[in-house]
Protein backbone atom coordinates (compact mmCIF):
# COMPACT_ATOMS: atom_id res chain seq x y z
CA UNK A 1 0.00 0.00 0.00
CA UNK A 2 2.86 2.56 0.99
CA UNK A 3 6.30 2.38 0.37
CA UNK A 4 9.65 5.12 1.00
CA UNK A 5 12.65 4.96 -1.20
CA UNK A 6 15.71 6.07 -0.42
CA UNK A 7 14.26 9.07 2.10
CA UNK A 8 16.11 11.60 3.43
CA UNK A 9 15.54 14.42 5.95
CA UNK A 10 17.53 16.79 7.53
CA UNK A 11 16.90 19.88 9.92
CA UNK A 12 20.00 21.81 9.49
CA UNK A 13 23.07 20.29 10.46
CA UNK A 14 20.94 17.47 11.73
CA UNK A 15 20.37 14.19 9.80
CA UNK A 16 17.10 13.31 10.87
CA UNK A 17 16.67 9.86 8.18
CA UNK A 18 19.21 9.00 5.94
CA UNK A 19 18.40 7.17 2.90
CA UNK A 20 15.14 5.07 4.71
CA UNK A 21 13.38 2.44 2.22
CA UNK A 22 9.88 0.91 4.11
CA UNK A 23 7.32 -1.07 3.14
CA UNK A 24 3.38 -1.33 4.29
CA UNK A 25 1.02 -3.83 3.12
CA UNK A 26 -2.34 -4.59 4.11
CA UNK A 27 -3.11 -6.89 6.80
CA UNK A 28 0.10 -5.97 8.14
CA UNK A 29 1.49 -4.34 11.35
CA UNK A 30 4.99 -2.84 10.87
CA UNK A 31 6.95 -1.69 13.92
CA UNK A 32 9.61 0.88 13.87
CA UNK A 33 11.47 1.05 17.08
CA UNK A 34 14.67 3.10 18.48
CA UNK A 35 16.01 5.11 20.97
CA UNK A 36 15.52 8.98 21.33
CA UNK A 37 16.67 10.56 18.11
CA UNK A 38 16.70 7.62 15.81
CA UNK A 39 14.48 9.21 13.77
CA UNK A 40 10.96 7.89 14.72
CA UNK A 41 9.06 11.00 14.97
CA UNK A 42 10.61 12.50 12.10
CA UNK A 43 9.23 9.36 9.85
CA UNK A 44 5.63 9.78 11.25
CA UNK A 45 5.94 13.46 9.74
CA UNK A 46 7.07 12.31 6.42
CA UNK A 47 4.81 9.72 6.16
CA UNK A 48 1.06 11.99 7.76
CA UNK A 49 2.60 14.60 5.23
CA UNK A 50 3.54 16.74 8.19
CA UNK A 51 6.95 17.56 6.69
CA UNK A 52 8.58 16.75 3.21
CA UNK A 53 11.14 14.70 2.49
CA UNK A 54 14.61 16.35 2.02
CA UNK A 55 15.48 13.13 -1.10
CA UNK A 56 13.16 9.96 -2.02
CA UNK A 57 10.06 9.24 -2.66
CA UNK A 58 6.82 8.14 -1.12
CA UNK A 59 5.30 5.79 -3.41
CA UNK A 60 1.11 4.70 -2.89
CA UNK A 61 0.15 1.16 -4.48
CA UNK A 62 3.53 1.47 -6.53
CA UNK A 63 3.24 5.64 -7.92
CA UNK A 64 5.02 7.98 -6.32
CA UNK A 65 3.00 11.01 -4.48
CA UNK A 66 3.45 14.07 -3.29
CA UNK A 67 2.64 14.17 0.74
CA UNK A 68 2.60 18.31 0.92
CA UNK A 69 0.23 18.25 3.67
CA UNK A 70 -1.61 16.49 6.20
CA UNK A 71 -4.85 16.71 3.87
CA UNK A 72 -2.81 15.57 1.34
CA UNK A 73 -2.05 12.11 3.21
CA UNK A 74 -5.55 11.56 3.97
CA UNK A 75 -6.45 12.15 0.52
CA UNK A 76 -4.43 9.14 -0.25
CA UNK A 77 -5.47 7.11 2.50
CA UNK A 78 -3.00 7.42 5.23
CA UNK A 79 -4.36 8.97 8.56
CA UNK A 80 -1.95 9.13 11.40
CA UNK A 81 -2.74 9.10 15.46
CA UNK A 82 -0.33 11.01 17.27
CA UNK A 83 1.17 10.87 20.93
CA UNK A 84 -1.01 13.54 22.33
CA UNK A 85 -4.04 12.05 20.70
CA UNK A 86 -5.41 16.06 20.06
CA UNK A 87 -8.84 14.75 21.89
CA UNK A 88 -10.92 17.90 23.65
CA UNK A 89 -11.17 16.26 27.17
CA UNK A 90 -14.32 18.25 27.96
CA UNK A 91 -16.37 16.86 24.84
CA UNK A 92 -17.83 13.56 24.66
CA UNK A 93 -16.77 10.40 22.58
CA UNK A 94 -19.43 12.34 19.77
CA UNK A 95 -17.92 15.19 19.96
CA UNK A 96 -14.56 14.00 19.43
CA UNK A 97 -14.93 11.83 16.93
CA UNK A 98 -16.82 14.87 14.57
CA UNK A 99 -14.88 18.01 15.68
CA UNK A 100 -15.56 20.39 12.59
CA UNK A 101 -17.46 17.46 10.77
CA UNK A 102 -20.65 17.30 11.84
CA UNK A 103 -23.10 16.13 9.61
CA UNK A 104 -26.47 18.42 9.44
CA UNK A 105 -30.22 17.41 8.55
CA UNK A 106 -32.30 21.03 7.74
CA UNK A 107 -29.36 22.89 8.85
CA UNK A 108 -29.05 21.80 12.34
CA UNK A 109 -26.68 19.00 13.91
CA UNK A 110 -27.50 15.42 13.08
CA UNK A 111 -27.12 14.22 16.26
CA UNK A 112 -29.12 10.70 15.95
CA UNK A 113 -27.02 10.14 13.08
CA UNK A 114 -23.73 11.44 14.71
CA UNK A 115 -24.23 9.22 17.76
CA UNK A 116 -25.27 5.79 15.58
CA UNK A 117 -22.37 6.69 13.52
CA UNK A 118 -20.11 6.36 16.60
CA UNK A 119 -21.20 3.64 18.36
CA UNK A 120 -21.08 1.74 14.28
CA UNK A 121 -17.49 3.10 14.38
CA UNK A 122 -16.87 1.68 18.26
CA UNK A 123 -18.56 -1.86 17.33
CA UNK A 124 -16.35 -2.71 14.23
CA UNK A 125 -13.07 -1.74 16.56
CA UNK A 126 -14.83 -3.71 19.32
CA UNK A 127 -14.11 -1.48 21.71
CA UNK A 128 -16.81 -1.04 24.93
CA UNK A 129 -17.71 2.10 26.35
CA UNK A 130 -20.38 2.78 28.62
CA UNK A 131 -22.18 6.26 26.08
CA UNK A 132 -20.82 7.64 23.60
CA UNK A 133 -22.09 11.04 25.41
CA UNK A 134 -19.37 10.41 28.23
CA UNK A 135 -16.83 13.00 28.22
CA UNK A 136 -13.46 11.88 27.09
CA UNK A 137 -12.14 12.91 30.25
CA UNK A 138 -13.66 9.70 32.24
CA UNK A 139 -12.18 8.04 29.74
CA UNK A 140 -9.29 5.12 30.56
CA UNK A 141 -5.97 5.67 28.35
CA UNK A 142 -7.04 2.57 26.24
CA UNK A 143 -10.20 4.12 25.57
CA UNK A 144 -8.89 7.44 24.47
CA UNK A 145 -6.78 5.80 22.46
CA UNK A 146 -9.73 3.61 20.55
CA UNK A 147 -11.48 7.21 20.34
CA UNK A 148 -8.64 8.96 18.30
CA UNK A 149 -8.33 5.90 16.31
CA UNK A 150 -11.93 5.78 15.36
CA UNK A 151 -11.93 9.29 14.88
CA UNK A 152 -9.03 8.87 11.93
CA UNK A 153 -11.37 6.27 10.50
CA UNK A 154 -14.09 8.41 9.64
CA UNK A 155 -12.09 8.70 6.60
CA UNK A 156 -11.69 5.38 5.54
CA UNK A 157 -8.17 5.78 5.46
CA UNK A 158 -6.08 2.52 4.36
CA UNK A 159 -2.95 3.04 6.54
CA UNK A 160 -3.06 4.25 9.95
CA UNK A 161 0.49 5.49 11.21
CA UNK A 162 0.19 5.20 15.27
CA UNK A 163 3.05 7.43 17.05
CA UNK A 164 4.29 5.68 20.37
CA UNK A 165 0.42 4.78 20.89
CA UNK A 166 1.51 2.65 24.46
CA UNK A 167 3.69 5.48 25.78
CA UNK A 168 1.46 6.38 28.59
CA UNK A 169 -0.80 2.83 29.16
CA UNK A 170 -0.38 0.75 32.11
CA UNK A 171 0.53 -3.20 31.17
CA UNK A 172 -3.94 -4.05 30.79
CA UNK A 173 -4.78 -1.15 28.88
CA UNK A 174 -1.54 -2.05 26.95
CA UNK A 175 -2.77 -5.53 26.39
CA UNK A 176 -6.04 -3.83 25.01
CA UNK A 177 -4.52 -1.86 23.09
CA UNK A 178 -2.72 -4.29 21.06
CA UNK A 179 -5.66 -6.42 20.75
CA UNK A 180 -7.03 -3.16 18.74
CA UNK A 181 -4.12 -2.96 16.50
CA UNK A 182 -4.83 -6.78 15.72
CA UNK A 183 -8.18 -5.63 14.63
CA UNK A 184 -7.02 -3.48 12.50
CA UNK A 185 -5.12 -5.26 10.77
CA UNK A 186 -8.11 -8.29 10.64
CA UNK A 187 -10.31 -5.50 9.06
CA UNK A 188 -7.45 -5.04 5.96
CA UNK A 189 -5.37 -1.80 7.44
CA UNK A 190 -2.26 -1.27 6.76
CA UNK A 191 -0.71 -0.11 10.31
CA UNK A 192 3.00 0.90 11.22
CA UNK A 193 3.19 1.96 14.75
CA UNK A 194 6.69 3.53 16.19
CA UNK A 195 7.88 2.53 19.67
CA UNK A 196 10.10 2.76 22.50
CA UNK A 197 8.86 -0.17 24.15
CA UNK A 198 10.46 -4.00 22.02
CA UNK A 199 8.25 -6.24 23.93
CA UNK A 200 4.91 -3.96 22.95
CA UNK A 201 6.20 -4.81 19.19
CA UNK A 202 6.81 -8.38 19.38
CA UNK A 203 3.50 -9.02 20.68
CA UNK A 204 1.83 -7.49 17.63
CA UNK A 205 4.31 -6.47 14.73
CA UNK A 206 4.62 -8.55 11.52
CA UNK A 207 7.88 -7.00 11.00
CA UNK A 208 10.10 -4.76 12.94
CA UNK A 209 12.19 -1.61 11.38
CA UNK A 210 14.77 -0.90 13.83
CA UNK A 211 15.99 3.10 13.36
CA UNK A 212 19.36 4.07 14.65
CA UNK A 213 20.25 7.51 13.78
CA UNK A 214 18.13 8.34 11.17
CA UNK A 215 19.41 5.09 9.15
CA UNK A 216 17.91 1.80 8.91
CA UNK A 217 19.71 -0.47 11.48
CA UNK A 218 18.06 -4.18 10.81
CA UNK A 219 14.47 -5.46 9.79
CA UNK A 220 13.11 -8.49 11.71
CA UNK A 221 10.11 -10.99 11.61
CA UNK A 222 8.09 -10.25 14.24
CA UNK A 223 7.37 -14.15 14.93
CA UNK A 224 11.14 -14.96 14.93
CA UNK A 225 13.12 -11.76 16.04
CA UNK A 226 14.39 -12.48 19.85
CA UNK A 227 14.81 -9.66 22.13
CA UNK A 228 18.39 -9.57 22.19
CA UNK A 229 18.83 -9.03 17.96
CA UNK A 230 16.47 -6.53 18.71
CA UNK A 231 18.52 -4.41 21.27
CA UNK A 232 21.22 -4.89 19.92
CA UNK A 233 20.12 -3.34 16.41
CA UNK A 234 18.38 -0.46 18.44
CA UNK A 235 22.12 -0.14 20.74
CA UNK A 236 24.20 -0.57 17.87
CA UNK A 237 25.91 -3.28 19.76
CA UNK A 238 27.19 -6.24 17.58
CA UNK A 239 26.16 -6.36 13.44
CA UNK A 240 22.20 -6.67 12.63
CA UNK A 241 22.45 -6.24 8.89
Amino acid sequence: MLELRGVSKSYGAARALVDVDLTIHGHEVVAVVGDNGAGKSTLVDVLTGTSAPDAGEVLVDGAPVPLASPAAARALGIAGVFQDLALCANLDVVENLFLGHEPTAAGLLDEVAMEKHAWRLLDQLAVRVASVRAPVAALSGAQRQAVAIARSLLGEPRVLVLDEPTASLGISQTAEFLTLVERLRSRGHGVLLTSHSLVDVQAVADRIVVLRLGRTNGEFDGATASYEDLLAAVTGVGVTR
